[in-house]
């Protein structure tokens, strides 16, 4: 069958692409932009974490019930509507005069993106004939989405030089675009499907506010009292419990729980909540270090981190080779292995671009390596008609992993009387404990017992 793809189909493409693209960069800018919002809104260190993780704790909690919703009401709709909602509160961001309404934006722009990116890949999915020419969409897909957030370091570097808005009306800008865009070339819904089952809304309602109540009591921990800690921790696992037993229960439950008795697939979770916690983990440290301790400028800052975007290079290039000659698994702890190296060559915090690159290097291949792999490991042995459960579960993963690493250096940060070399260098702890055992998480994956076998297909 021939990879050529029709004017048409490359212009469909470019529009999802667009999204996406969008998506990558919107995360990567807001985190440059960060010591420029806490001096204008006078955000704490908790606070500031906050702007980053409402957008990943909706998009993570959320992305599984926009995958079913896209199914049953319509590609298309889902992906304009939500596109248009991820405009707007965009639009409000950018306005923001108070730190809450910042951060109820990003939670509101988390839940457009959890329902416009499942959308955009569905359309993908079904617009292009499985093959060579879907996996060329899907390629040039993924690739758009490691290089948009590449970018965002330097584009939100930039817009931040003029005023950190701009890190939120930028996406506006390109969101019209692609409204306009996609209301011409991408096709209409089909008839939309008989809703018999209805949609896990407690399901979803119950795992987001789990993961945020477990957020939350990791932010808060260093400012408040004991019993409250435990108490938020409490409510927390306590939704997570209420979220198992409502999937048992559920006629169209978001996710089969007989799934998670694969053991490859809980690895390449855990894995994922690892490898994504300790790098957003690290880019808060260090944005806050070189720009709050250091004086970098944002513009210099965003340049810096943007050798980290060498993966976007390596990973459709060096990973599939590496994969397909060393196997899945051992790409995956080499991928480790590299970043627990760069978080460590980090320690000393130098105070030179030469003296932090190596660890912008180790970085970025460790981030190629892990990235792609781990979401092979996570739909490996998983039957044809959940595989898209299985990815959804995964970009949960992602978002809860960043969110919580995020989270948890906050606190360490929080709990100094003052940011100073020790406090950052306490902060970096964290990642590379993370990646530490994500060592040891992908170590378990270089052996593959019969049971992982046994149990995927049960």
């Amino acid at each position: 069958m021939s990879t050529t793809l029709t004017a048409r189909s490359w212009a469909v493409l470019f529009v999802l692409c667009g999204a996406i693209f969008l998506e990558g960069i919107d995360v990567s800018m807001m985190g440059v932009a960060l010591p420029s919002i806490r001096a204008e809104l006078g955000l704490s260190t908790g606070e500031l974490q906050w702007i980053v993780s409402a957008y990943a704790l909706s998009y993570g909690g959320f992305v599984l019930l926009g995958g079913r919703a896209a199914d049953l009401l319509g590609r298309r709709r889902m992906f304009v509507g939500w596109l248009v909602v991820f405009l707007l509160f965009s639009g409000l961001g950018g306005l923001a005069t108070e730190g809450w309404v910042l951060i109820l934006a990003r939670f509101a722009t988390g839940v457009a993106a959890a329902f416009m990116t499942p959308a955009g890949l569905s359309i993908i999915t079904t617009t292009y004939p499985e093959g060579p020419q879907r996996n060329k969409a899907l390629l040039v897909y993924a690739g758009t989405a490691a290089g948009g957030f590449s970018l965002g370091m330097v584009t939100g570097g930039l817009l931040t030089t003029i005023d950190w808005r701009w890190v939120f009306f930028a996406p506006v800008l390109v969101s019209a675009a692609i409204l306009a865009a996609a209301i011409v070339l991408i096709p209409r819904d089909a008839q939309r499907p008989a809703i018999r089952s209805g949609f896990d809304l407690a399901g979803a309602f119950t795992l987001t506010g789990g993961m945020l109540l477990l957020v939350a009591t990791v932010v808060r921990a260093p400012d408040v009292a004991l019993i409250q800690t435990l108490i938020t921790a409490a409510a927390g696992t306590a939704l997570l419990a209420a979220f198992g037993a409502i999937e048992r229960r559920a006629k169209s439950p978001l996710i089969r729980l007989g799934l998670l008795r694969n053991a490859a697939l809980i690895r390449a979770n855990l894995g994922a909540i690892l490898l994504v916690g300790s790098f957003v983990g690290f880019q808060f440290v260090t944005v806050l270090y070189l720009q709050e301790l250091r004086g970098w400028s944002e513009w210099k800052t965003g340049l810096a981190l943007m050798v980290i975007g060498i993966d976007s290079v390596l990973a459709p290039t060096l990973t599939p080779w590496l994969v397909n000659r060393f196997g899945n698994a051992r790409v995956v702890f080499g991928g480790f292995v590299l970043a627990t190296l760069a978080y460590l060559a980090f320690l000393p915090l130098g105070t030179t671009f030469a003296a932090m690159l190596p660890t912008f290097l180790l970085l970025g291949l460790g981030f190629a390596l892990a990235y792609g792999p781990l979401t092979i490991a996570a739909t490996d042995r998983v039957a044809e008609d959940e595989q898209g459960l299985a990815g959804g579960v995964l970009t949960t993963s992602f978002q809860f992993g960043g969110a919580l690493g995020l989270a948890m250096v906050a606190a360490v940060l929080a709990a100094a009387d003052e940011l100073t070399t020790d406090a950052f260098r306490n902060g970096l702890l964290v990642p590379l404990i993370a990646a530490g055992i994500g060592v040891a998480v992908a170590a378990a994956g270089l052996r593959t017992p019969m049971r992982d076998r046994m149990a995927a297909q049960g």
